[in-house]
């Protein structure tokens, strides 16, 4: 037997894998929006600071730029401070800068920035990285007008501080959620997987012999399932019981035989032909009481078999047995009609019903099935004698004619059969004088 496997662990590792695959896309777009955000405000900011140049610059008569002392963004006046700001005077060639910018080199942009239109980029200098804003402008003044290339740049240190600080703070959150949600996916499977491990329990009891079914009630979702189960615990049982009880039938019926052919030692003038009558009864027997044996009975998991070809090869056999009476022997059933029956029942109920019409027939024998109100109809018919007496056929060694060859097992036999399968054996007159024998199997 191969190892099983856990269904519980299989769950939880697929919700695992969804739902760190879902926390992953989630905190990564949460992480980037946040990120965009966080960059777009501080764009905001340098670009206020270059309103504010715009609102301290001057330029002299000569059309030199003049710049105050002192800000109202204290930043740009502290050494180092991470923000800083410079003015490009095009036409002269010079630049201003910001005190900020004491002992270091930032990166500002002096071309390719129209006027009128904004620049924010990220720029790479020789050891860290910066934030930029450029903005160009035609700047007059009195008579004079130059075009200016404001830039402020900022240290992407406290941008990538906030990011930071923010994934760590997601990430933190995302894991101690996504655990709690494993643990109440945890819980959820060991409470949705109860009535299972309630049926396991019940079939552990069933086979140690404590209950004889399973009796508890479970979910719409399981209940096809115990009730299989059941179905397949009481088709064993009947099916123990009938073997059982024909092995009980087979030893008292063959008592009689065997103290027949007991007695018959003492008297060796009739010992042959005892012994032929006596051989040939418990022959009967032992075929009788082993077609109740293996007679499968109705199941809902036999596979659906053909009706038409069942008939068509029984027919075809009786045919060549009996072809020295030239009987006419003719079926009649839809291509596609199907029944859950186990074939061999099947070949045995059409096959003994068959034969004992061909027996007593004089020229013509009908076998028809058809699907009448959720039920299987098999009628086969012939023109022969017909049923003086429709109870004592039924029973074993008891025939109709006792001219036509043969121990009357058939007709009892299909009678086990049927009533295995919960149905009806019929027997009536025929329309074309004869026999007439109904079998009607309910749906299984």
């Amino acid at each position: 037997m191969t190892p099983g496997y856990s269904i519980r662990a299989r769950l939880l590792l697929g919700a695992a894998l969804v739902l760190v695959a879902f926390m992953a896309g989630a905190g990564f777009a949460v992480q980037r929006a946040h990120a965009d955000s966080v960059r777009a405000v501080h764009f905001g900011r340098l670009q206020s600071t270059i309103y504010l140049l715009l609102a301290r610059a001057e330029l002299d008569d000569a059309g030199a730029l003049v710049m105050p002392f002192g800000f109202a963004e204290p930043r740009l006046s502290l050494p180092q401070s991470g923000l800083y700001a410079s003015i490009w005077n095009v036409n002269r060639n010079e630049q201003w800068r910001s005190p900020s910018t004491l002992n270091i080199d930032p990166p500002f942009r002096r071309q390719g920035v129209e006027t009128g239109r904004w620049r924010n980029e990220v720029i790479e200098g020789k050891d860290r990285s910066f934030l930029a804003v450029s903005y160009g402008v035609n700047w007059a003044a009195g008579k004079s007008q130059a075009p200016l290339v404001l830039s402020v740049v900022e240290d992407r240190f406290e941008f990538d501080r906030e990011v930071a600080v923010f994934a760590r703070t997601l990430w933190l959150w995302l894991g101690g959620a996504g655990l709690l949600l494993l643990l109440g996916q945890l819980l959820l499977l060991g409470w949705g997987l109860a009535p299972l491990r309630r049926v396991a329990a019940e079939v552990g009891r069933i086979e140690s012999g404590a209950q004889e079914r399973i009796e508890g009630r479970y979910p719409t979702e399981i209940l096809p399932l115990t009730d299989n189960l059941n179905t397949l615990i009481q088709q064993e049982r009947v099916r123990q019981g009938r073997y059982k009880e024909a092995l009980s039938f087979l030893a008292h019926s063959l008592k009689t035989p065997l103290a027949v052919l007991r007695n018959a030692l003492n008297d060796p003038a009739q010992l042959p032909s005892a012994v032929r009558e006596q051989v040939a009864r418990m022959d009967d027997i032992v075929q009788h009481q082993l077609g109740r044996a293996r007679a499968g009975g109705a199941t809902r998991f036999a596979p659906p078999v053909l009706i038409a070809p069942v008939l068509d090869r029984v027919r075809d056999a009786l045919v060549k047995v009996y072809a020295e009476k030239g009987l006419a022997i003719t079926t009649e059933c839809q291509p596609d009609l199907s029944w859950r029956i186990d074939e061999g029942d099947l070949f045995e109920m059409l096959g003994n019903v068959m034969d004992n019409a061909a027996k007593w027939a004089k020229s013509r024998v009908v076998a028809r099935a058809s699907r009448e109100g959720g039920k299987l109809v098999m009628r086969v018919e012939d023109d022969g004698p017909g049923f003086s007496d429709t109870e004592s056929v039924l029973q074993i060694h008891v025939r109709g004619d006792e001219r036509v060859p043969g121990h009357g097992v058939g007709l009892a036999v299909v009678n086990d059969l049927v009533g295995s399968h919960h149905g009806q054996l019929k027997l009536s007159a025929s329309v074309f004088g004869g026999a007439r024998v109904d079998i009607v199997l309910p749906a299984p």
